[in-house]
């Protein structure tokens, strides 16, 4: 009953205090400096009783992200030095990348080693892996090209050492080598310098400098070459991977605590040193992504559906309970127990549901591969840097790799994210502003994620010719 008040009060006060802001601001009613300051203040006491009584870490982030436009906007200078704050969350989540890619990818390869049994299935879930998250990486570059929403930010302000000299990743050796080639082979050469260094020279060193190729490369081969290893030889790696992967879920929740002062420290800053206005430049990335997924849904998944004639409002049903634990949680392992048993039910063999999943979750995330090549783009449109089409390219390159091996804990493709940016030079304070929005953009593209899977498990299934078709159709499959 307390919830139910707090949250009805909450509800009140802030629309009451949208609507004056909107008076405010369109100069319908004038609105003194010190009564718009008493407005915000007293909403913020509001959300933060709300926040009290609700105890959870979502409540709290987003609480964090208003705390901390209203910092910014009322205390620019104390907003602006809160900075270190963001940026030792950023540096916290970067210590997850190098364990995290390297336990996921090689449990995920060595744990299924019987490729004889599993070969046929693995390749097809693969291939379709590949093609799901590569249609959402381009709809991502294509969507945040067309609204352009990070164009216009304001960075001239921002610390001038945190802004890249380049996008180029030629090193001076590679500068010298390319002053004896043709112009007409420059392009070949880069192409093959990109492929070249996407090889460890050393794995630690990988790591410390943040290469996520590198490591994604090294963990598959690894993976691999442990799958080939005899089988009891090869466990005591493989339990040491699942720990790992493990381990690192729980240090990414742990991390995930100390998310509404790295959020709000972010929120107050940027708002604090570039003003109010660059939340519009948020926004307009929020309903980017909002608008990119559900062409995806409408673009990719629904015509698999059609095509492979998958009852659309059936799998709908299947799937509604899974998906709003996902979208409550913005996390995908929170709705894995309820996906799989929905899919089971839907007509799907256990077998493969078993098997497509929990493999999805690490190389299947629609919605986060779409978010990561958006995201990635309004960084650098943001900080002034054109990116040319090939450079753009080069960018979703990477993350057809890198997305594959991204955690479906919450918010985990923020490390993608840091870690792609740092490869190609992109400015990460620009993911710092980002981070006010993430709450709101994981939901919807944890969503996705779910959906992505389970639609997985379907054609797998009816690509093996194993789907029972009548099952859809039984009300008691479908519905507990």
């Amino acid at each position: 009953m307390q919830k139910s008040k707090i949250a009805f009060v909450t509800l009140i006060t802030i629309a009451l205090a949208s609507i004056i802001t909107l008076l405010s601001e369109f100069e319908i009613v004038p609105i003194s400096t010190t009564g718009m300051m008493a407005v915000r203040w007293i909403t913020a006491v509001v959300l933060i009783a709300n926040a009290l009584v609700r105890r959870n870490l979502t409540t709290w982030i987003l609480t964090s992200m208003a705390f901390g436009v209203f910092i910014g906007v009322d205390f620019p200078n104390v907003a602006r030095a809160l900075q270190p704050l963001s940026q030792g969350f950023i540096k916290l989540v970067k210590t997850i990348v190098g364990p995290i890619l390297f336990a996921t990818l090689v449990y995920g390869i060595a744990g299924h080693s019987d490729l004889k049994q599993v070969g046929r299935m693995a390749w097809k879930s693969l291939l379709y892996f590949f093609c799901a998250t590569t249609c959402a990486i381009f709809i991502g570059l294509a969507a945040i090209n067309i609204t352009q929403a990070g164009v216009g930010i304001d960075v001239e302000n921002m610390p001038h050492e945190e802004l890249p000299q380049s996008t180029s990743t030629v090193s001076a050796s590679d500068l010298a080598a390319l002053e004896h080639i043709d112009d007409s082979a420059h392009g070949i050469y880069k192409f093959a310098a990109f492929f070249r260094d996407t090889f460890p020279e050393n794995i630690v060193k990988s790591v410390y400098e943040n290469k996520v190729l590198q490591i994604v490369v090294f963990a598959v081969i690894f993976g691999i070459g442990l799958a080939m290893v005899p089988e009891e030889k090869r466990k005591p790696m493989v339990d040491f991977t699942e720990s790992l992967s493990e381990a690192m879920f729980k240090f990414t929740n742990l991390i995930m605590y100390f998310a509404p002062i790295g959020v709000g420290a972010a929120m107050a800053y940027t708002v604090g040193h570039l003003g109010v206005d660059i939340l519009k430049n948020l926004f307009m990335l929020l309903a980017t992504l909002y608008i990119a997924l559900i062409f995806f849904i409408l673009l990719v998944l629904f015509p698999v559906m059609l095509y492979l004639k998958i009852p659309i409002k059936k799998f709908l049903a299947a799937v509604k309970e899974p998906v709003s634990i996902a979208f409550a949680t913005t996390s995908s392992d929170a709705a894995l127990p309820k996906a799989m048993s929905a899919m089971e039910r839907f007509g799907v063999p256990r077998k493969i549901v078993s098997f497509v999943i929990p493999t999805g979750y690490s190389f299947n995330l629609d919605g986060t591969s779409l978010y990561l090549s958006l995201a990635s783009i309004f960084v650098a449109q943001a900080a002034g840097m054109d990116l040319s089409f090939g450079q753009q390219l080069m960018i979703a390159f990477t993350l057809m790799i890198t997305s594959k091996g991204v955690a479906a804990v919450p918010r985990a493709s923020l490390i993608i994210l840091i870690a792609t940016a740092d490869q190609f030079g992109l400015p990460t304070f620009v993911i710092a502003a980002i981070l006010g929005i993430d709450e709101l953009m994981d939901m919807a593209r944890t969503s996705v994620n779910v959906i992505g899977n389970c639609l997985a498990t379907v054609v797998v299934a009816k690509w093996e010719g194993e789907f029972d078709d009548e099952a859809p159709y039984r009300p008691d499959e479908i519905v507990e």
